[in-house]
């Protein structure tokens, strides 16, 4: 959420913001928490007053009885105290909780390089990488061709799980869990931490790193207790430290989890491939770090997404989201898009996406700074998401004769093998 002194104090700017976005309906909202924020810093000054006179009457009270004199008076006065001032803090505990609902609901302050734009379609085109191979025969879709291959099965894994789920078999089976460890390895060598976090979050922690209105029909919930399917590893490492002060800065996290996404609304379920389903496995990235460093950390995220890319050998683009496309928690956002030869255009593999303070404002995640605590900044990046990768890999390196070239830097997981099939 936004800080509530950024609002108070730059009310214009979060305002131009709302526009920017296309949410001026919004500004109401930024009006009515003025309101609410200025009748709150109202009662705690009479709260504060209260206090002061209480301390003032217990010092005269001590003070005159040591003189002998009646105090009778002052103890009524004082007494009459406390209950005041518990009411006062009844009322600006409300006000708390309303204000802060209405500070979640304010999306982040956007970078002025976001693109304006109403849909994905304003998407602007940062950079492309690699040569688009021509193919002299006509491409299977990758299901197709796992299956006949009896690397994957989509028919018993819809059997017994429905839509949207899959059976990796043998060599596909493999080759997803050496597409993991190449991504892992370049994490590890670039100083992250691998962590594997907990496949579920109780919903506090999970309001602290998404907008949950945006993903509610998205992430599954466990009904009989307060706890949730994780859609991205991002999410429980972002609430890792959440109400903590941070010594050292930064911290770099390789998440590695299974996600799990209902895909409620997006474009339809891939019920015989890998693209859209409701669970893969990904790798993440994940950093703290000081204000200052952000916007740095924030392009070698982006450039580490693309050496994996490029090491697989896939042509891609990246392209800044625009600011109808972006959501709520990030600041600015890239994506990655792959080749899809079959298709004959580029497909989301990668977000990446600098988030600001947003979530640690929700979270109360800090640093010591010369001036005070201060709240760090939180990046995330898909590293690879490998149901994803494994799709433009059975498209990009299929051959006429039915085999699949493995790329080059996972031959090495594969006990040297140089193809599939």
């Amino acid at each position: 959420m936004l800080e509530r002194q950024l609002v108070r104090d730059h009310t214009n700017l979060v305002e131009k913001d709302l526009e920017k976005r296309g949410q001026e309906e919004k500004k109401n909202e930024v009006a009515l928490f003025l309101k609410k924020d200025a009748k709150w810093r109202e009662l705690k000054k009479e709260s504060d007053t209260l206090r002061n006179e209480r301390n003032t009457l217990t010092s005269k009270v001590k003070e005159l009885k040591a003189q002998g004199q009646d105090v009778s008076s002052l103890i009524g006065r004082a007494k009459k105290i406390p209950e005041k001032i518990r009411k006062l803090e009844e009322d600006m505990a409300a006000l708390q909780a309303e204000t802060e609902k209405t500070l979640m609901g304010l999306p982040n302050i956007l970078h002025d390089s976001v693109p304006v734009g109403a849909s994905d379609e304003d998407n602007v085109v940062v950079r492309e990488w690699g040569a688009r191979d021509e193919f002299g025969f006509d491409l299977k879709h990758h299901g197709q061709l796992a299956s006949e291959l009896g690397l994957a099965d989509f028919e018993r894994a819809v059997k017994i799980s429905g839509s949207g789920f899959y059976f990796l078999k043998g060599d596909l089976a493999l080759f997803e869990m050496a597409l993991q460890r190449y991504a892992i390895d370049l994490l590890i060598e670039d100083g992250f931490t691998l962590v594997e976090p907990p496949f579920m979050m109780r919903r506090k922690p999970y309001e602290g790193v998404i907008d949950i209105s945006e993903f509610e029909d998205v992430i599954y919930k466990v009904q009989e207790d307060d706890l949730y399917l994780i859609a991205t590893s991002e999410h429980p490492i972002g609430a890792m430290h959440m109400g903590e002060i941070i010594e050292e800065l930064p911290l770099k996290y390789a998440g590695v989890s299974t996600c799990f996404r209902r895909e409620i609304g997006k474009h339809g379920l891939d019920e015989r491939g890998l693209f859209r389903v409701h669970q893969f496995n990904k790798v993440e990235q994940f950093i703290f770090c000081r204000p200052e460093d952000s916007w740095d950390l924030h392009e070698q995220l982006i450039e580490n997404a693309e050496k994996l890319m490029q090491g697989l050998g896939i042509p891609y683009q990246v392209v800044n989201v625009c600011t109808g496309d972006i959501g709520t928690v990030a600041a600015k956002k890239y994506d990655l898009e792959g080749w899809s030869p079959r298709e004959g255009k580029y497909i989301e593999l990668m977000s990446c996406s600098n988030c600001t303070s947003y979530q640690a404002a929700r979270l109360r995640i800090r640093y010591r700074g010369e001036d005070g605590n201060r709240l760090v900044h939180t990046l995330n990046s898909t590293m690879v998401a490998t149901s994803r990768a494994l799709r433009l890999i059975l498209e990009n390196f299929q051959e006429e004769d039915g085999k699949v070239r493995i790329p080059k830097v996972l031959r090495e997981y594969m006990g040297g093998r140089e193809s599939l099939g």
